[in-house]
C-alpha cells in the first residue's frame, strides 16, 4: 500500500529545500560574514597606521608640509 502524503507539506518541504539552495549559492557568492568583514578592516586600518607612523613628516590638513 502506498504512503498517504499531504500535499500542502509537500509544497512547503519543497519550497524550503528551493530557499535553502538559493541562500546557499548566495553564501558562496557573497561569502564573508560580517566578523570576517570586521576584522579585515581593522586590520587595513592598524597596517595603514603603522605606514603613517612611519613617515619622516607629518603633512598638515591643509596640503602643506
Amino acid at each position: 500500500m502506498a504512503e498517504i502524503v499531504s500535499l500542502r507539506m509537500a509544497r512547503k518541504q519543497k519550497a524550503r529545500s528551493e530557499k535553502e539552495r538559493a541562500a546557499e549559492q548566495n553564501r558562496i557568492r557573497y561569502g564573508t560574514t560580517k566578523a570576517e568583514r570586521q576584522a579585515s578592516r581593522a586590520k587595513s586600518e592598524r597596517e595603514e597606521a603603522a605606514h603613517e607612523g612611519h613617515r619622516r613628516e607629518r603633512s598638515r590638513p591643509d596640503g602643506e608640509r
